[in-house]
């Protein structure tokens, strides 16, 4: 399949935000960014084959599709990138990249580490932002305070936490802006302007 292909207008990169859980990436995308600027940007959805969660809606949590559908479309190159966690597929595919195009928005994708890696090898044109917590042990305060995961959970969290932080910031990761969360407005605005640039 080819790669996207937003023709006709100058071609704006996609912006790739990744973080890792508790850092702020729903609050400053979904809730500050889109908020700010209904018209301007779209969210990419995941396809996965996972089943729906409680208050989950297809076509906005997610693309749900079952295994052989997920595989046909592997197979097809219709995916930009594509993991397996716990048993399921999850994957952004370039029809929802350019869907986003077609709409005359911006796409923003909400990508995992390994995700970054198979989108910077990709043909895709995109532009990196890496959201960090200002340190494990606030992440690990914030990630507390949600009361939602259990504490194997939460070690989980952490310890990916910590190796998606070493890999922002070594030499072979393709971001360009590391943005600290310490302070939300503040980190809010830096996301804005980078998502705003060409």
């Amino acid at each position: 399949m080819a790669p996207t292909g937003q023709e006709g207008k100058q071609e704006e990169r996609t912006i790739v935000i990744s973080g890792p859980s508790g850092s702020g990436k729903s609050t400053i995308i979904n809730k500050k960014l889109f908020g700010e600027f209904p018209d301007k940007f779209g969210f990419g959805v995941s396809h996965t084959t996972r089943s729906p969660r409680a208050g989950e809606s297809p076509g906005e949590s997610y693309h749900y599709i079952t295994r052989d559908e997920f595989e046909k479309m592997i197979a097809d190159g219709g995916f930009i990138e594509h993991a397996q966690f716990g048993g399921n597929y999850y994957g952004t595919s370039y029809a929802t990249v350019d869907d986003i195009a077609r709409q005359g928005k911006r796409c923003i994708l909400d990508i995992e580490m390994e995700g970054v890696k198979q989108i910077a090898k990709s043909h895709l044109k995109a532009k990196f932002l890496f959201l960090s917590p200002p340190s494990p042990e606030v992440l690990e305060q914030r990630l507390r305070g949600r009361q939602t995961d259990s504490e194997e959970a939460i070690q989980k969290r952490l310890t990916q936490a910590v190796r998606e932080m070493e890999f922002a910031r070594s030499g072979e990761a393709p971001h360009e802006k590391i943005v600290v969360n310490d302070d939300l407005d503040r980190a809010y605005e830096e996301v804005k302007e980078f998502c705003l640039s060409p």
